[in-house]
């Protein structure tokens, strides 16, 4: 099935702030999936959908989280196309609901063709392939690490689990330096031993599009505070803002 637009999307950090602030994410990005339902826009999710995503396969629990959003996702995927989701690092411990709600998952990278242009898309904190260079750190190797994965669970319970990540994930987001420059570093280095036209992600929360000789990356910035993400189109590939209120996208400034 091809598309004639491409939508890029990530951390919008669902479950992250007061419950207001998360209701308005909410409305706003369900207003999105109905856009891109009607449009029929291909959306590709790049990491930290929410914050912080949690099952408990052994014990049948499932976050209490964003289940409108979900919902709506599932539609989209039913009736359109399933939407690509790369966990990030705020959303990588699920087992199965995901793939329940019809996305297409994938906890790496994807290497993707689009109209002839070849894309590399990830959430940007690292990977896990020694061709692409780009490994993840220490403590995000140990979080995706099935043997600590299974003794945090036997060890706390699914609401204590969630609480302590949730309450870790916040503090680490206040102490975050979002500095641009190592991820545009290791972009330019993955252009040089790669055949690429693009390289998109998030993670840093800085939005932005660098240009190198070899091709461009793009940063997504945040859908939680900014409401960007990247549009292809047949005009290329461009850095947008996402309106809800009228249901439009304009330039990033």
């Amino acid at each position: 099935m091809s598309f004639e637009q491409h939508l890029f999307i990530s951390d919008v950090h669902l479950g992250a702030f007061s419950s207001n602030t998360n209701q308005q994410i909410e409305r706003d990005l369900i207003t999105l999936i109905e856009h891109c339902k009607k449009e029929r826009i291909e959306i590709n999710i790049l990491g930290d959908l929410f914050d912080y995503w949690m099952e408990y396969p052994e014990k049948g629990f499932i976050p209490d989280l964003g289940r409108k959003v979900l919902d709506a996702f599932e539609e989209y995927n039913r009736t359109v196309t399933p939407a690509l989701f790369i966990t990030g690092n705020h959303d990588n411990w699920t087992f199965g609901h995901f793939n329940d709600r019809g996305f297409d998952l994938e906890s790496n990278f994807r290497l993707k063709e689009i109209a002839g242009k070849r894309f590399l898309l990830m959430h940007g904190d690292g990977v896990a392939a020694a061709k692409i260079d780009f490994p993840r750190a220490a403590f995000h190797k140990l979080l995706r690490n099935d043997t600590f994965v299974r003794t945090y669970q036997k060890i706390l319970s699914p609401e204590l689990g969630l609480a302590a990540m949730k309450a870790f994930s916040s503090l680490t987001r206040r102490r975050g330096s979002h500095n641009p420059e190592p991820l545009n570093r290791q972009a330019k280095k993955i252009f040089n031993k790669h055949n690429l036209d693009y390289i998109i992600s998030g993670h840093d929360h800085v939005p932005r599009m660098e240009t190198f000789s070899r091709g461009s990356y793009i940063n997504l910035g945040t859908f939680f505070n900014h409401r960007t993400m990247a549009l292809y189109n047949n005009t290329g590939l461009s850095l947008v803002t996402w309106k809800a209120s009228s249901k439009n996208f304009i330039p990033f400034e």
